[in-house]
């Protein structure tokens, strides 16, 4: 006796399966990327604007200076009054334009 290969149609593969919306296999959100590039995008924007950054590190130091440039764990710091500093990302607290200091109550 020779078996017949029974494939199904098209339209019963797009059939939800189970019967109703709640059977039906949900899909699932895609994971969230791992990097989104926003600070990479912040960097190269304040390099090459210039823009004289105050770099406050995690024991309350502040450096005033321009980001010269970065890689993933170091950026270098450009400074007038002293010399250029490689500061390590994990020491930094947090860092802003040096003109939104006036601008804060």
């Amino acid at each position: 006796m020779n078996r017949k290969l029974i494939r199904p149609s098209l339209t019963d593969l797009k059939e939800p399966m189970g019967g109703g919306p709640r059977g039906a296999q949900q899909r699932k959100k895609p994971a969230p990327p791992e990097q989104t590039n926003a600070e990479n995008f912040y960097y190269i924007k304040q390099m090459q604007a210039r823009t004289p950054m105050v770099v406050v590190l995690q024991d309350g130091e502040q450096i005033h200076g321009v980001i010269e440039w970065y890689d993933r764990s170091c950026i270098k710091v450009h400074r007038q009054n002293g010399p250029n500093l490689l500061i390590y990302k994990p020491s930094i607290k947090y860092l802003y334009k040096e003109n939104e200091q006036d601008e804060k109550p």
